[in-house]
């Protein structure tokens, strides 16, 4: 009888107790932002990383995995501004997660969170890749980790009030560690400034403005278009006139028009991991930053 007792004793103690919360399930679109949620979410969440360094963010398959990660989805952190604008609506159309779709409360976009540059005054598509909200790519200055950290807090907070204090006592960590690793960024890239670069897409208005790098010109004629021949002799002759350091592109992108510039105007073809994961180097945050800065300054020599 006692023996039963205690069965049912501990049994209606099981009932009672509540359950263990479950982690704030994250599906970031690009790596530097899976990275940042798990900075600010810690053992609180869960973080899928819907995209690699290796892949051009523009440009993703509806996979039926992503699909599925999207489907159990209670926040997705993504960079907005249209960058993902050609895969990231029919994902969360077709996993049913409306949370994540367009205007829903689980749906967090990382350019709300700054002021961005290069807002066309006229939207034309024959302009090329043209983002109707300004340039998107944010990740490249660290500067904008800081803001976008605090937006990301708030809105985990909000999906997850029982662990609000604890988004926002990580979020004050990450800001302090990360305060100090800008400093010394900013420091070591010193030489950097005023360099003058060719880049092989225009990715690249918030790291130049961040280190005071100027662009002379694209290797492409409009954004998104790849280069000719012809066009690329065309970048051969501006650069006799005025001549550029190195030329820089992403990871991601081909290398052939960076390469061709390279050897014919006598200058070092600098490729930048522009996510985590874009080279063995850039492992995490701050390692992303680590490797930029190094392999800016080795192009100068």
């Amino acid at each position: 009888m006692r023996t039963q007792f205690i069965a049912l004793a501990l049994a209606a103690a099981a009932f009672a107790a509540p359950a263990m919360a479950k982690p704030l399930n994250v599906f970031a679109c690009e790596p530097e932002w899976a990275a940042l949620a798990t900075e600010i979410g810690g053992d609180k969440v869960s973080v899928y990383s819907a995209t690699t360094g290796a892949q051009d963010p523009h440009q993703v398959q509806a996979r039926p995995s992503l699909i599925a990660k999207a489907r159990s989805a209670d926040v997705a952190v993504c960079t907005g501004a249209e960058l993902e604008i050609a895969w990231l609506p029919m994902i969360a159309q077709q996993s049913g997660n409306a949370k994540i779709a367009s205007g829903g409360a689980g749906l967090f976009e990382t350019t709300t969170a700054v002021r961005l540059v290069e807002a066309p005054a006229r939207l034309d598509r024959a302009e090329g890749d043209v983002h109707a909200g300004g340039n998107p790519h944010i990740q490249t200055d660290p500067r904008m980790m800081i803001p976008v950290s605090k937006a990301m807090a708030a809105k985990f907070a909000a999906i997850d009030p029982a662990n609000a204090s604890t988004y926002t006592t990580r979020q004050a960590d990450f800001e302090k560690r990360w305060t100090t690793a800008v400093a010394g960024w900013t420091a070591k890239a010193a030489p950097l400034k005023g360099v003058q670069v060719a880049v092989q897409h225009h990715s690249w208005p918030y790291l130049q403005a961040w280190l005071g790098m100027i662009e002379v010109t694209p290797l492409e004629p409009k954004p998104g278009v790849p280069p000719s021949s012809g066009y690329l002799a065309q970048v051969l002759q501006k650069l006799q006139t005025q001549p550029v350091k190195m030329v820089i592109r992403a990871a991601y992108e081909d290398d052939r028009p960076s390469a061709f510039i390279a050897e014919k105007a006598k200058i070092p073809a600098v490729v930048l991991p522009f996510t985590i994961g874009g080279t063995d180097q850039a492992k995490d945050l701050f390692s992303l930053y680590d490797d930029t800065i190094n392999r800016l300054l080795a192009g100068l020599k």
